[in-house]
């Protein structure tokens, strides 16, 4: 007997078997320096996690969830190329959850194109939005921070922030001096950092 559909699963259910998954093909103990330049003795690479059916449809649901509670968004999005696979992980779960196809998705470039249109915002993105942020791992924030400024530069309002797993070093604290509250599925305490 197979194991049953993700869809079947309950919240609780789907947080367990993602975190199994993450721990699995995307934790790994072992010293590295990380994009912040900091040292970390962990390593997660969450895109073999969101490059896996399974990875993307319960990232999807979970982050789904959460934008379900709380403040209401038009459009969920991140800067490119890091958060655009959970962005489409969220807009598949919400294609088939009633009353959520409407929800947009939209990425942020680092820099505006050079030809087209001249755009830093691409897709579902449109002046006087309410959006969220998603990103796969935050540690300080940084690059999610620079989106938080493209994204209010172009006319959005930036009401959440959620993150797959919050490493636990500032992240949430910078985004507090910016008035937003951080929203991790999961956190470091989550992790067999010491295992």
């Amino acid at each position: 007997m197979g194991a049953a559909p993700l869809d079947a699963l309950s919240i609780e259910e789907a947080r367990a078997r993602l975190l199994d998954l993450i721990i699995e093909v995307s934790f790994e103990r072992k010293e590295v320096t990380l994009a912040s330049g900091r040292k970390s003795n962990f390593y997660l690479d969450l895109r073999q996690t969101l490059m896996r059916p399974e990875g993307v449809a319960l990232s999807g649901r979970l982050v789904l969830d959460l934008l379900s509670r709380g403040t209401p968004v038009e459009a969920v999005g991140g800067m490119a190329v890091g958060a655009v696979p959970l962005v489409s992980a969220v807009l598949g779960a919400a294609a088939r959850e009633a009353g959520r196809e409407g929800l947009l998705g939209f990425f942020v470039r680092k820099e505006a194109k050079k030809h087209g249109l001249g755009r830093q915002v691409e897709g579902g993105f449109a002046e006087g939005q309410v959006v969220a942020l998603v990103e796969d791992t935050t540690t300080t924030g940084g690059s999610t921070l620079d989106a938080v400024e493209i994204v209010e530069a172009a006319g959005g309002k930036v009401a959440r922030v959620i993150c797959l797993v919050d490493r636990g070093e500032g992240a949430a604290e910078a985004f507090a001096e910016r008035g937003l509250e951080l929203e991790p599925v999961f956190g470091r305490a989550d992790l067999p950092i010491d295992g």
